[in-house]
């Protein structure tokens, strides 16, 4: 995924979150739901969480320097991971509370029909900026299915705003069930009991993310199939004798570090060796772009 189509993405979600920030927690007010507050709530982390995922792909675009030799890629990283701690520290914690308190005190809901116009609105546009979303991760994701393509992509700002967009569709139907409820029997205790669930399904994404993203921020390594190509590249030269090791790691994901230790054949000149390591070279970024730096050790076999 590109980072020009990330940021579509995620400006989308983040047009769409901000006008539905604003008239969830005007309907909150008016109403006094606590499951609608929760999801104004809900909207705002959303809106926050855009703002830091564009700041992250801002920062990782900045070029090497001295200090950070390797680039900044990994910047995305981290605002990712801030962002799964955002969702479940303010988002779900919040929500949670605010329903708790709304059961041990609940307080009668006023005027219904503007959570459901509001509630409406916002599936109309959630659901907009979650088929866009999901639109773009499709196209990205090759053969490998949805799950996969989670667990093996590298750029986290795709799978984040998914995710973000997925919990805020079902988050707007537990409201949405939870006003219903306690309109039709009049107890607003069902009200309490929506802004608890909704508080759940955002602590259960936000533990999703921080698992998905957190091997890429420790340094994870690149796909088997970049892997396989790069070992295809050595084997056909003829002045190999064996590889010892490929060992790969995502600096950004759009940048790959790869180390290779081979084994260079005994009868061969010093001129030959560094021939054959700038046409490795070469090659790799010729079949696999995202590979940006590539260091070549000439060592023993080590018997594998």
């Amino acid at each position: 995924m590109s980072a020009s189509s990330s940021k579509k993405v995620i400006f989308a979600a983040l047009i769409g979150n901000g006008l539905i920030t604003i008239t969830k927690f005007i309907a909150a007010g008016l109403t006094n739901s606590s499951a609608m507050l929760s999801e104004g709530i809900h909207s705002l982390v959303d809106t926050g969480n855009q703002v830091l995922l564009l700041h992250g792909i801002r920062q990782s675009q900045k070029p090497p320097d001295e200090k950070f030799p390797f680039g900044h890629g990994k910047e995305i990283y981290f605002w990712a991971f801030a962002v799964a701690i955002l969702i479940f520290a303010v988002g779900a914690g919040v929500s949670i509370y605010e329903g708790v308190h709304h059961i041990l005190d609940p307080t009668p809901m006023k005027s219904p029909h503007v959570n459901y116009i509001v509630l409406g609105l916002s599936i109309l546009f959630e659901g907009a900026a979650w088929y866009f979303a999901f639109k773009e991760f499709s196209k990205t994701k090759g053969n490998w299915g949805y799950v996969e393509a989670v667990k093996r992509g590298k750029d986290p700002s795709m799978f984040v705003v998914l995710f973000e967009d997925s919990a805020a569709m079902l988050g707007l139907l537990i409201a949405l069930a939870g006003v219903g409820l306690s309109q039709y029997t009049g107890n607003p205790v069902y009200d309490g009991i929506a802004s608890v669930m909704i508080g759940m399904v955002l602590g259960g994404t936000a533990i999703w993310l921080a698992y998905e993203t957190k091997s890429l921020l420790i340094g994870e390594s690149a796909n088997p199939e970049v892997k396989n190509e790069i070992k295809r590249i050595l084997n056909s030269e003829s002045s190999i004798k064996s590889t010892n090791e490929i060992l790969t790691m995502h600096m950004g994901p759009e940048f790959i570090l790869v180390n290779i230790s081979v084994d260079f054949r005994d009868d061969i000149p010093i001129g030959t060796i560094e021939k054959t390591i700038a046409d490795i070279d070469r090659k790799i970024k010729s079949k696999v772009p995202e590979a940006k730096r590539i260091f070549v050790e000439a060592e023993a076999g080590k018997g594998y």
